[in-house]
């Protein structure tokens, strides 16, 4: 092997590995943040309305800069979005644990702050990075790695959350994530972006408009971006309601710590296995399935009869499909399109994802408080994942013609 090729696969094994444990920083402390509910009722007074908005506010911001920080990291490189979103993340997490921490200050800093950080730092940026090394051939290989290693997060997370939580408190318990997200500000810089990007483009003269332009005029990108919508609803509703609809079933307080905890687990067989698949079969039949397997699984679990046993086999079922819709929609967006624009192209594919987030995270909150139940909440999201079995049908998975594939 010459040394320069060592190097470069030294450099992608670097950048996959910090890729990781980004995710895992990021999407762990994240996933934790309806833990903190009763405590944020009790001693900040904040109302599960206040607080479901916060936190679909922080969707949909998650959303609406991703499109930016996928700008930064396609000009500029990936660790200097990753930077700049650690940066953001730190100032809402020690908002949270200052004196200004209610009213508005706690939108703030939970909804506004930690939302656009999770737009440089979340799932899309470090594997648009990831994915601008690896061709075609195990490129959702290498995604799926990467959506695996935010699932472990989602699997330690809310263990180690809940032992923080009584043993510390809430203030120290945020303070502790403010101590990974420093190490998150380290890390930033190991994530490399190639100079050249891998996967035979041949315009490479190609602008970021006339990318949007080429995307928007494709049907198939408008209906993977609708589909991403469902994925969402489902994602937010779960994570941010799931404590308090545990508690409405009268289930014992472990089921929440275990359900979070199967989903994370199980999420990372569930990304591995979608990364996978997508490289062998239809990436559009594997995500038609999943969203469909979504809506049954909903089903079984707030229809049948409240029992331990079934809370924690929806997250073991739910977990797998949690973030498996990731792979073949990143697989998607870079086959038709090439990787030069990926950042970009994905971050308006996730937009849509995060203003499903808001929807679930906000209005289920809503609901709740309007009829004392989840259950139009829950209903609403059955009804989408049958929409989103069927809209991602008509995606013709060809390239478009300024790209080539080696």
């Amino acid at each position: 092997m010459s040394s320069e090729k060592f190097i470069k696969n030294k450099t992608v094994l670097i950048t996959l590995v910090s890729a990781c444990l980004i995710v895992i920083i990021s999407l762990g402390i994240r996933q934790t943040f309806g833990m903190f509910y009763f405590d944020f009722s009790t001693d900040l007074g904040i109302t599960l309305s206040q607080f479901g908005f916060a936190l679909g506010l922080q969707m949909f911001l998650w959303g609406a800069f991703a499109p930016w920080f996928g700008v930064i990291t396609d000009k500029y490189g990936g660790h200097i979005a990753v930077f700049i979103g650690f940066i953001f993340y730190l100032l809402g997490i020690l908002m949270l644990v200052s004196e200004y921490n209610t009213g508005l200050y706690f939108v703030t800093g939970i909804g506004v702050l930690i939302g656009v950080a999770l737009g440089g730092t979340a799932i899309s940026i470090p594997v648009s990075v990831v994915a601008k090394h690896f061709p075609q051939s195990n490129r959702t290989a290498a995604i799926g790695i990467v959506t695996a290693a935010g699932s472990f997060g989602y699997f330690v997370s809310p263990v180690f959350t809940r032992y923080a939580l009584v043993e510390y408190g809430w203030e120290s318990t945020l303070l502790i994530f403010a101590a990974f997200i420093f190490a998150g500000l380290i890390l930033a810089f190991y994530l490399t972006t190639p100079k050249d990007v891998v996967g035979g483009i041949i315009d490479d003269k190609q602008t970021a408009s006339e990318a949007l332009q080429e995307a928007f005029k494709s049907k198939s990108f408008i209906y993977l971006t609708l589909g991403f919508f469902v994925c969402g609803w489902h994602i937010a509703l779960v994570a941010t309601h799931i404590p308090i609809y545990i508690n409405d079933r009268g289930l014992p307080e472990w089921c929440t710590v275990t359900i979070l905890s199967m989903i994370g687990l199980f999420n990372i067989a569930g990304t591995l296995t979608s990364g996978y698949l997508a490289q062998k079969f239809s990436k559009k039949l594997i995500l038609s399935s999943i969203y469909l397997a979504r809506g049954l699984v909903i089903a079984i679990f707030i229809f049948l009869p409240s029992n331990p046993i079934i809370a924690v086999l929806f997250g073991v079922t739910f977990g797998f499909l949690w973030l498996s819709t990731v792979p073949p929609t990143m697989g998607l967006v870079s086959f038709i399109f090439g990787t030069k624009y990926i950042g970009l192209l994905y971050g308006i594919v996730f937009l849509s994802h995060q203003v499903g987030s808001f929807l679930g995270a906000y209005l289920g909150g809503v609901f709740h408080d309007l009829y004392g139940s989840y259950d139009y909440a829950w209903y609403i999201s059955i009804v989408l994942s049958i929409f989103a079995g069927l809209i991602h049908l008509p995606i013709i998975e060809k390239q478009v013609p300024r790209i080539q594939t080696t």
